[in-house]
């Protein structure tokens, strides 16, 4: 089945240019020019990816990304002309899984369109365990779903990956690079504050009387922690 890529910007330009090269490579593109038209599109159709501007009328991207996060978790990449490092930074806080600024190659576009939905369909792949566990939390790799205990943990799909990285291996501690290269299957870090908001953002989400934990090991990077129960 042909994946449903949705582009939303103000210009008709860069629509039209992005659907020629997204359509030539056998996907399916749906546009809106705003917010709003993107957020009609999402609930009659399904999207199995997002390409969004930021200043838009009617509803801009930022607002976007929230609506679209309180229904799916599909990948969102932003193609934006805010270069500011604030900027990207709220963007992936809100839930984008990329930041690209204009002007834009499409061809590099359409490479991390590739990537982020081999990372969201992969994760089910045969090779791997169904079910991770930490402490509390279990996660269902082929439901690409987590659970502390019976409540259900919203997760991006970068955040998916990052956790599923950690819990993989617990007490095992990654540097950012190695990070980078397993979550966004790139060798160099466009940004170095990329990773270090994913997992502020994951750290958010995980409950506070959880005994889990992403711990930061200074001057070498970040691992999962298990905190023991103790004994009564």
């Amino acid at each position: 089945m042909s994946k449903n890529i949705l582009i939303v910007d103000d210009e008709k330009e860069i629509r039209e240019l992005l659907r020629l090269y997204i359509e030539k490579d056998g996907y399916r593109v749906i546009q809106a020019e705003n917010g709003l038209e993107a957020m009609k599109a999402a609930a009659a159709t399904r999207i199995d990816l997002a390409v969004i501007d930021i200043m838009m009328p009617e509803l801009d991207g930022y607002e976007l990304i929230k609506g679209l996060r309180q229904r799916s978790n599909l990948p969102i990449l932003i193609v934006s002309a805010k270069t500011e490092n604030h900027e990207k930074i709220l963007g992936l806080d809100l839930g984008a899984d990329d930041y690209i600024t204009k002007p834009f190659d499409p061809l590099e576009v359409l490479a991390r369109i590739k990537a982020q939905l081999r990372r969201y369909s992969g994760y089910g792949a045969d090779t791997e365990t169904d079910l991770l566990k930490a402490g509390e939390l279990c996660m269902d790799i082929c439901a690409c779903t987590l659970y502390f205990g019976s409540r259900l943990i919203p997760l991006t799909a970068t955040e998916f990956n990052l956790m599923k990285l950690f819990m993989q291996s617990p007490g095992r501690v990654y540097t950012k690079q190695q990070i980078y290269e397993a979550v966004w299957q790139e060798t160099t870090i466009v940004d170095d504050n990329t990773v270090m908001v994913a997992i502020s953002k994951l750290r958010s989400k995980l409950p506070q009387d959880s005994r889990v934990a992403i711990g930061t090991v200074r001057g070498l990077g970040y691992r999962l922690e298990v905190r023991h129960e103790e004994k009564a």
